[in-house]
């Protein structure tokens, strides 16, 4: 077993590398890669250089260790251009990544079942034309970014579990829509809408961060996607609120 051997994270030390969030090195025996999102480029390790192979032949990683760490010079055509540092990442710690990755999709797919029965509430209790084409244009929305959200499950080796255990976002969720369980009101679903809109950025900007410490950018742009129509969406809602509040009001008898 080489020195060598292993999972390890790239963090940019000097020179014009780029921001090197979610970069990660495998390396065994004699070869290895470096995954950066979806682009992964491989290499031979030559004593304590890492050579590229096709497309990205003239460049070379130079290593010199540095107690459990390597420290790393990044050369092209024998001149450097940048320096960074490989620490270890334990084979536990990676598994656990991949976990809590996948655990955030599965939750991201409920998320969003949750909200389709939300939207189908909002939609049976408002008779304003634009707000109806708002809400049925983000029904449509929401069914693609569930759809989206399998792909990166299935690309992981999961299956949705669409009954978790009410915690955390989803448990959140679930006490929102209160209001179609004791009579469907207007007003009061929009306003539900609006918070639960919220909730879901918050969501995806959490998925986004840890599909980026997983090395996984394709997983990290479905949540920048579906984080964009979340906010497009609330921004609809918001240019509604008059109409809202009189909704609310005529729901409870007050002359509007």
């Amino acid at each position: 077993m080489s020195e060598l051997d292993g999972f390890w994270n790239v963090e940019r030390t000097g020179g014009v590398l780029p921001p090197m969030v979610g970069v990660r090195k495998r390396i065994a025996a004699t070869s290895g890669v470096t995954t950066v999102g979806p682009v992964r480029a491989g290499f031979d390790v030559v004593g304590h250089e890492l050579r590229y192979r096709a497309p990205f032949v003239g460049f070379v990683d130079v290593l010199t260790p540095a107690g459990d760490s390597w420290s790393g010079r990044a050369l092209f055509a024998g001149r450097e251009y940048g320096r960074f540092r490989l620490t270890p990442i334990e084979e536990g710690q990676m598994s656990s990544l991949h976990d809590q990755l996948v655990k955030h999709i599965d939750e991201a797919i409920s998320m969003e079942e949750g909200v389709k029965r939300l939207l189908d509430g909002m939609i049976s209790t408002t008779d304003d034309a634009a707000v109806l084409a708002l809400l049925e244009q983000h029904k449509v929305e929401t069914e693609q970014q569930s759809q989206r959200l399998r792909r990166r499950l299935e690309a992981h080796g999961g299956t949705p579990s669409l009954v978790r255990e009410a915690t955390g976002i989803i448990g959140a969720l679930a006490k929102l829509p209160l209001d179609l369980v004791r009579g469907e009101k207007a007003g009061r679903n929009a306003r539900d809408g609006y918070a639960t809109e919220h909730m879901e950025i918050a969501a995806y900007q959490l998925l986004e961060r840890i599909a980026v410490r997983a090395g996984d950018e394709e997983t990290a742009e479905v949540a920048r996607q579906n984080r964009a129509e979340e906010e497009a969406m609330a921004r609809g809602l918001e240019e509604h609120w008059d109409l809202f509040a009189e909704m609310s009001l005529r729901e409870e008898g007050v002359p509007v």
